[in-house]
């Protein structure tokens, strides 16, 4: 999963980086992905949420799903990593997770637009905090309760599920009129 979700992170960051340089160079490029007013990626793009530590969000994401990426293979190699490292590693996609889950805010919001390669970029970080939480837990890195861990161990697939049926519901809601052509 861990491949996974960092390979559809690390996608997305590339792709709105390239974008991001090609809108500093040309002020008028418009992104493949600005298909009207609600999915609109240049706006998303050209505004200070865009930027927040000083540098265009993607490319930390480069770096961090790199990292997730690596992670992931090492795994797939069979390494072993001790309870103290998993715990570090949830921690960053906790922040991951909160640094995505403030940028929905201010893309639904503030911004007011979507940028599609941001939504990838969100589902992989909820599905990866998800299961790299659920598997601290089960492995009793993070302390739970006997029915938390068994409920993760079976059904750890229902709490990234929800998350990102809440973000949808977010984002139906938000552009309900626009979506259904009432407004």
């Amino acid at each position: 999963m861990l491949v996974l979700t960092g390979a559809a992170g690390l996608l997305a960051s590339w792709v709105i980086t390239l974008d991001k340089f090609k809108l500093l160079e040309n002020p008028a490029f418009v992104p493949g992905c600005s298909l009207n007013p609600v999915v609109s990626c240049g706006s998303v793009m050209k505004s200070a949420q865009a930027s927040v530590f000083g540098f265009p969000n993607p490319m930390l994401g480069l770096v961090a799903y790199g990292i997730v990426v690596c992670v992931g293979v090492s795994l797939l190699a069979d390494a072993v990593f001790p309870g103290w490292y998993w715990l570090t590693f949830d921690a960053g996609c906790l922040f991951g997770v909160g640094f995505v889950s403030w940028l929905q805010f201010q893309s639904l919001y503030r911004i007011g637009a979507l940028c599609l390669w941001c939504c990838l970029a969100w589902v992989a970080t909820i599905i990866m905090f998800w299961y790299v939480t659920s598997f601290a837990v089960r492995k009793r890195f993070l302390p739970a309760p006997a029915p938390v861990r068994m409920f993760l161990a079976e059904f750890t697939w229902v709490l990234p599920l929800l998350h990102i049926g809440v973000v949808g519901m977010l984002v139906l809601t938000r552009w309900w009129t626009f979506w259904t052509g009432t407004g």
